[in-house]
């Protein structure tokens, strides 16, 4: 087995699937792809109706976080794809770049224009082969199938749409132009009625080029560095430790695990590394600081007056993004969404209804201001990892999320809907008052799978990555995922982690050299 390279890429996820495909376009260079788990061999994988049965199969991470004050002291599953793919085998295949405003909270960070909507419009175009073919927004040649359902829709959600315009919300009609306010179909990552993976996007089609190896089934323990300079990873394979070295080692492990990763390796939170027994050797404090995720409330429950029919998409069909103070507007930042769920979705403190006799709609803040933290518990690979997102601790949050649930329910009570809705199940009509409807909130939110901002870009003291993604204070390594998002965008995250793994690799191209 190969184990030395010019660049190393530690996560075969999203961005490093990317990475793995753009760098080794350079046939002068060595990649090497390593992931602690192994092909998506499952074939329920390839199936979007099933996307929400693959939580807590062998191949999930099967995180959780610390007891949440915030929602009723429970604690939160996490899934994350331990596999070649990543998480982009088990989302929800939402693809939604975000709004353009969104963007300039990473500019701003950075000091860079590269992180600006505009700036990171060529990796989004680049990435996506869009159903509705090439325009000024889009992209027809890349490997990503984006698709924009129309006549796939369930009939309950075009009612739903119509509920929402009946409320005055404008229609929009695609995420994915910089605006991101009104009505619109959610584009997906599907080709043909399967899921396509960033694997199966980027990586299979390349698997064969002689200079990129892939190593899977080996978990990474701690990089290698001798005074700023990191050199590698050990990882284990089989049982034995194997050091695997680079000219540069390229951390794509996710928001968990690239903070993780770092702070096993002594870079990180000194307080937080001595206590659990990791000698500290880089005081880095906003290593694993700074996690946010985005919740859902789980939800606005309907018993259906007649049969639900199955999703011929992924149950999931229509993200609605608003100004809550101002339904009409079109322009600006949203800071709640919607979303309409042809099935009943609830969280574990609440019976679920009997699927095709009830529909959902979701509710959510889009910029949460709630902020947690990561720490290890120990200094090993197997010491599973503190997470404390500190979920709706914020009267911002808390207050958007109540806003959020009315408008649910002023949407699923219009008369758009009245051929599909015998009675509200959820919250019930007895849920009025601030306190019932927080209650309600602490046992009904549940994470959109969004976790971002752990290993954060930026110039202010506490960055962990500069405008390059490279670590500061030290050479040889950059991270390249969800955790350097600074704030996170509107809707769902994957679409930007591509876009920042593809500008990644195109600075590098435009360098000739990742060092």
């Amino acid at each position: 087995m190969k184990t030395s390279f010019d660049v190393l890429i530690v996560g075969a996820g999203s961005a490093g699937c990317v990475l793995a495909a753009r760098l080794s376009e350079n046939a002068a260079l060595q990649v090497g792809l390593v992931e602690a788990g192994g092909p998506a061999s499952d074939p329920d994988i390839a199936i979007p109706q099933q996307w929400p049965l693959l939580a807590g199969r062998a191949y999930d991470w099967g995180y959780r976080t610390t007891p949440q004050p915030g929602t009723a002291g429970r604690s939160h599953d996490w899934p994350r794809g331990r596999l070649i793919g990543g998480s982009s085998c088990l989302n929800a295949m939402a693809h939604v770049r975000g709004h353009r405003d969104d963007f300039r909270a990473w500019m701003e960070a950075t000091g860079s224009e590269r992180w600006s909507y505009e700036g990171l419009l060529p990796a989004f175009r680049r990435q996506e082969s869009f159903s509705g073919g090439a325009s000024e927004h889009h992209g027809a040649d890349g490997p990503l199938p984006v698709f924009l359902p129309d006549a796939e829709l369930s009939p309950l959600v075009r009612a739903y749409m119509a509920a929402a315009s009946a409320a005055g919300i404008p229609w929009l009609g695609d995420h994915n132009t910089g605006r991101l306010i009104g009505i619109a179909p959610n584009s997906l990552t599907i080709r043909a009625g399967r899921r396509v993976s960033a694997a199966n996007a980027y990586l299979d089609p390349v698997r064969e080029r002689t200079n990129l190896t892939v190593i899977s089934d080996a978990l990474a323990h701690r990089l290698t560095h001798v005074g700023t300079r990191i050199s590698g990873v050990s990882v284990n394979i089989d049982g034995q430790l194997t050091a695997l070295a680079a000219r540069a080692t390229i951390l794509c492990a996710g928001a968990i695990d690239s903070p993780l990763l770092l702070m096993r390796s002594g870079i990180g939170p000194a307080r937080d590394l001595e206590r659990v027994g990791i000698r500290c050797t880089a005081d880095h404090p906003g290593v694993g600081d700074q996690l946010h995720d985005h919740l859902l409330t789980a939800g606005n429950v309907y018993r259906a007056r007649r049969a639900v029919p199955p999703s011929r998409l992924q149950h999931s069909e229509s993200l609605t993004y608003l100004d809550s103070s101002d339904l009409a507007r079109t322009e600006g930042v949203p800071d709640v969404v919607l979303g309409c769920v042809v099935a009943p979705t609830v969280t574990e403190c609440f019976e679920r209804p009997a699927f095709g006799s009830a529909y959902t709609i979701l509710s959510g803040v889009s910029h949460p201001t709630s902020r947690g933290r990561i720490t290890p518990t120990g200094p090993s690979v197997g010491d599973p990892p503190k997470i404390d997102p500190a979920y709706l601790s914020t009267d911002h949050d808390r207050e958007l999320a109540r806003r959020a649930l009315e408008l649910a329910r002023d949407i699923g009570h219009r008369t758009a809907l009245a051929d599909w809705r015998a009675e509200e199940i959820y919250p019930g009509p007895d849920c009025r008052s601030v306190a019932d409807l927080d209650a309600f909130l602490g046992r009904a939110v549940m994470t959109h799978h969004h976790p971002v901002g752990t290993c954060r870009m930026g110039r202010a003291a506490g960055s962990v990555v500069d405008a390059d993604l490279k670590l500061n204070g030290f050479e040889g390594c950059y991270v390249v995922d969800a955790s350097v998002i600074p704030a996170i965008t509107s809707g769902p995250i994957h679409a930007a982690v591509i876009a920042i793994a593809e500008t990644f690799a195109a600075d590098v191209a435009r360098r000739g050299s990742v060092l």
